[in-house]
């Protein structure tokens, strides 16, 4: 079959795959990004509210069905989801109506929570605006699925292009494709969230990294990287200032380590460089505008559990103590389940292949411990704010098995031996 055929079943599959659960991938930032969907399709505050929490309550009880069919003690009590439907619903309500009574009626989101919290996911429009057209045709439960199912395959895609844009087999770029689907970045990508778009855009800039280092397109592989920093700008845009910023500082380090080995630095480099700091310089600049929350209101949010308490005084002082307990925790799971660690060593070794674009790929991989170092939660859903980090053995790993694949091609006898692909 031809690798776009490939390309597709392997989307397909996935797709069917997804179909075991619909409902249940919530989390609770999940209801702002639906809530503010709705509103760009039209529905006012108290219908967003509604459908909103309709479909987040709707979830949990299937969470609770599921979680009692398999509870060795209570699997034959009567199904409980009836009764976490209704009190979910009432709890969510309760919350609403007071802020809406109080006059919270301001921006796109319902106000789940305090206008101080709400501020954060006002200025990110991006998921939204893809979520809104697939929640309009299909409604909420469908259309957030579609919408997930269409977003995570996309990032496979675009893994599969990286690879062969590297000049990678065939095989191996629908491995690295592949990886990307069953590892954690295809999880992460499926929840109603913001990570599947910034994984999917962290890989556009990266192809965009590939087409210039590789001199075949370098003007297109520019414009992608600029166009995926400013897209990335507007699902979140702490990740583009965190994305601009490795880039430029990978960019200088190949152009540095080329004239330290007495080669030319080239334009690519150079180029990607200049692009990274324009990101970081543009992103700077607007997010000073009033309505985006500064950087210690951020802190301030985590440190009181979202404005449910008191500001902290010290709050950088506490931060950067969290920040030292955090990570000793986060080190001794790693080592205890060291799969992670392996991954990313695995990865490493295989982007050494590309050298150049190896130092590339680390850089994005870089920006999931820096999104996790934002946010020092060691029960924050999954690990998802550093999935980003899984890009480096998503492509890394197909690199590190290609001088197997190759040398497991036997030519014909008296042929000249070809690459694959």
């Amino acid at each position: 079959m031809r690798p776009r055929t490939w390309v597709l079943l392997l989307a397909a599959l996935f797709a069917l795959m997804q179909l075991a659960t619909v409902e249940g991938r919530d989390t609770p930032d999940s209801k702002n990004y639906v809530s503010y969907a709705l509103s760009l399709t039209g529905a006012d505050e108290r219908e967003a509210a509604a459908a909103t929490i309709d479909h987040y309550c709707a979830g949990r009880a299937a969470m609770a069905h599921r979680a009692q069919l398999v509870d060795v003690v209570r699997f034959h009590a009567p199904d409980p989801a009836p009764r976490v439907l209704e009190e979910c619903r009432e709890q969510e309500w309760r919350q609403v109506e007071a802020r809406l009574a109080a006059g919270d009626t301001g921006g796109r989101t319902v106000p789940f929570m305090p206008e101080r919290f709400m501020r954060i996911f006002e200025v990110r429009p991006g998921y939204p605006l893809v979520l809104a057209p697939f929640v309009a045709l299909l409604g909420v439960t469908w259309g957030v699925w579609t919408a997930g199912v269409l977003i995570t395959c996309a990032g496979g895609v675009l893994a599969y292009l990286v690879l062969r844009t590297l000049a990678a087999p065939v095989p191996l770029a629908l491995t690295g494709m592949a990886l990307y689907l069953v590892l954690p970045c295809g999880t992460t990508a499926m929840r109603p969230m913001t990570e599947g778009l910034m994984l999917a855009l962290t890989l556009a800039a990266l192809w965009g990294c590939a087409l210039v280092l590789g001199g075949t397109r370098p003007r297109a592989g520019l414009a992608l990287v600029g166009g995926a920093l400013f897209a990335l700008f507007t699902v979140k845009h702490s990740q583009a200032l965190f994305l601009g910023a490795c880039l430029a500082a990978a960019g200088v380090a190949v152009a540095v380590r080329r004239r330290w080995r007495g080669t030319p630095a080239g334009r690519g480099p150079v180029a990607l460089a200049a692009v990274g700091c324009a990101g970081v310089l543009g992103t700077v600049l607007v997010s000073r505008l009033p309505d985006y929350p500064s950087v210690s209101e951020s802190v301030q949010d985590l440190l009181t559990d979202h404005f449910a308490r008191p500001d902290r005084e010290r709050p950088w002082a506490e931060f950067f103590q969290l920040q030292g307990n955090f990570w000793m925790e986060w080190a001794r799971r790693q080592l205890w389940e060291p799969l992670f660690l392996a991954a990313l060593a695995a990865g490493a070794l295989g982007a050494r292949r590309r050298p150049a674009f190896g130092v590339f790929l680390a850089a994005a991989a870089c920006t999931g411990i820096l999104n996790q170092a934002g946010h020092p939660d060691i029960n924050i859903w999954g690990d998802r704010l550093i999935t980003l980090a899984w890009l480096l053995p998503v492509l890394g790993v197909p690199l590190l098995l290609e001088p197997v694949l190759r040398r497991a091609v036997v030519p014909a006898q008296g042929a000249p031996v070809e690459p694959v692909g």
